[in-house]
């Protein structure tokens, strides 16, 4: 563990890395000043669902996803329990998310500690615009020592690594970013599905300020935005 630490501060430390830092702005003007210009590539994210709304911290984990990747493909790790509990994740609501199936490359595991091998491995590919890892509930693999791994390979590459936490709590590691996802009601459009919204806490931020807003994801333009009102239903895209 302490070899692993040494290596991660040394590199962070690296004065050409701090220069180099990229950063997408989600279209949030408030997230994104609490992010210092938007969330850094290159780093560990996590995003953890309120009980009840696992779809939206998808969607949510979705649209991070695909604004940090851009056009690069996507690398979506989960295990088959999520499968089993929450459901598959459906073509139909990727697409109405604006994301295109094609440049999601889905991986199915058995266990944890497949996701986080598998996710160790991917991370060594430069060419893939971000890996979602999602891993319900508390396994032991999942401690500091994984999240100092991903954290490194993930500045190493310059691949984003999104954490999904369903059915489970926060716990200290080296995460850029922590966020607590529930759904939100959309605002009434004259006609069809209105667009997501989501009621967003980002609880933890290692480069500036936190905060709590409601942001709207526009799958036309890809990006988040606030809401323009607050009635209407509260609409789940993620899973069929």
């Amino acid at each position: 563990m302490k070899p692993l630490l040494a290596s991660l501060k040394d590199f962070l430390a690296k004065p050409e890395l701090q220069q180099a830092s990229v950063r997408t702005r989600l279209g949030h003007g408030e997230a994104d000043l609490c992010l210092r210009g938007g969330l850094q590539h290159g780093s560990l994210h996590e995003v953890f669902s309120v009980i009840s709304h696992e779809a939206a911290a998808t969607g949510f984990v979705a649209g991070l996803a695909k604004r940090v990747a851009e056009d690069k493909h996507l690398l979506w790790i989960r295990q088959d329990f999520s499968a089993r509990e929450w459901g598959e994740l459906s073509a139909i609501g990727l697409l109405e998310l604006g994301i295109d199936p094609a440049c999601l490359l889905l991986l199915s595991v058995a266990t944890a500690d497949d996701a986080l091998r598998a996710a160790n491995d991917a991370l060594s590919c430069a060419a893939l615009g971000a890996v979602v890892i999602e891993i319900p509930g508390h396994p032991k693999i999942l401690d500091m020592t994984a999240s100092r791994r991903l954290s490194l390979l993930a500045a190493q590459s310059q691949v984003t690594v999104f954490l999904l936490r369903l059915a489970a709590q926060p716990s200290f590691n080296t995460a850029q970013t922590r966020w607590l996802v529930r759904g939100a009601a959309s605002p009434q459009p004259s006609e069809g599905w209105g667009r997501p919204v989501f009621q967003v806490e980002l609880i933890r931020n290692r480069q500036g300020q936190t905060g709590e807003w409601k942001m709207e994801w526009n799958g036309d333009e890809r990006s988040f935005r606030e809401p323009k009102a607050d009635l209407g239903a509260v609409v789940s895209t993620a899973f069929n």
